[in-house]
């Protein structure tokens, strides 16, 4: 079993996934119903960070509609997942650098800094200010690395997963934004505005290479092409809601705001009608990928209704995260089932 997982970002590239033509996302999902002894967490891939930044965003879109309880065990959850999954990286960087390697240089990757700074920005709004600079310095340090190993792959048609690369640098800029606002100093708005605009040119390569057939093949992670501009709206929300920054800059970030939601709201509507239309039944741990852009559709909805002075926003915004609660709760039923023991062979 281990020595299958150390292969799965091998599998990127030859199921036609990641360099040069995107197919029908053939590697394999997440493993059926596992009999391997051991410690589960370590068997699964990359792509499960999704699962953190899933949790994540719903705690921090539960925080904004007031429902702090849920919010804080939602928190909770994330973290304990964030640690495993941590875990984990690390024992594969100090003992398996094979199957550290492989992966490193697929777009599943990138859910590591998208995860840390989710989960960041939560903290920071609970005011536990220098936790939350700690991890957007840890994101700051491995994003740039990874961001490297993924772009050097690309040559023509990606998936939806490619449009990572846009996700982690607009993750950083989200907390870096919301830190700015907390006061830890001006230096967090600037860092802020500089991973928007990376994350954005990011956003334009990835979606000039998008294999549009993912639309009907895709697994779940076609639904990033969606949640890369509503976290990108989410950090120019931020960035909007920065006191400092009125008049001429504040007009600027608040058209910039409201494009992206538009356009985030657009990939919903689009990437909800491919799902009615090729209805996609079976389990896959790509599907959190599905759920994190539900809700950050959600969360960017909520943050931007008093910047841009639309509270209609807010109240989109809280319809959306209860979808994307629903949809998280049904995500995780799927994976429970999935994670069951197998049954004891017959005689």
């Amino acid at each position: 079993m281990r020595g299958s997982s150390a292969r799965e970002g091998v599998a990127w590239r030859r199921c036609g996934q990641w360099d040069g033509v995107v197919t029908s996302q053939t590697s394999r999902p997440l493993p059926g119903r596992w009999a391997v002894p051991g410690h589960w967490w370590a068997e699964l891939p990359p792509a499960a960070g999704g699962c953190v930044m899933a949790t994540g965003i719903i705690s921090v879109g539960l925080g904004l509609t007031g429902y702090e309880v849920a919010s804080l065990a939602a928190l909770a959850l994330g973290g304990l997942l964030w640690l495993l999954l941590a875990y984990d990286f690390a024992a594969r960087l100090l003992r398996d650098r094979a199957r550290w390697r492989s992966e490193a240089d697929t777009p599943p990757a990138l859910t590591a800094v998208a995860a840390t700074t989710v989960l960041g920005t939560r903290f920071a709004l609970l005011g536990w200010l220098s936790l939350a600079e700690a991890l957007l310095a840890l994101a700051a340090v491995a994003c740039p690395y990874l961001l490297y190993a993924v772009v050097t792959r690309w040559r023509s048609r990606v998936p939806g997963a490619a449009f990572l690369v846009c996700v982690a640098p607009q993750g950083m800029g989200v907390l870096a934004g919301t830190l700015a606002s907390a006061g830890v100093g001006v230096w967090a708005a600037w860092a802020g505005l500089a991973c928007l605009c990376a994350g954005l040119l990011l956003y334009v390569a990835a979606l000039v290479r998008f294999d549009r057939r993912e639309l009907r093949t895709g697994r779940g992670d076609q639904w990033v092409a969606g949640g890369a501009p509503a976290i990108s709206a989410l950090c120019a929300s931020k960035l909007a809601a920065y006191s400092p920054w009125h008049g001429a800059s504040h007009g600027v970030l608040r058209g910039v705001t409201l494009i992206l939601v538009a356009l985030c709201l657009a990939w919903y509507a689009v990437l909800l009608a491919s799902e009615v239309r090729w209805p996609r039944p079976h389990f896959d741990i790509r599907r959190w990928s599905t759920v994190f852009p539900l809700g950050m559709t959600a969360a960017a909805c909520l943050s931007a209704a008093a910047p841009t002075d639309i509270p209609v926003l807010h109240t989109l915004g809280e319809v959306l995260l209860w979808v994307a609660v629903a949809a998280w709760l049904f995500t995780a039923a799927r994976l429970a089932v999935t994670l069951r023991p197998a049954a004891p062979a017959g005689p």
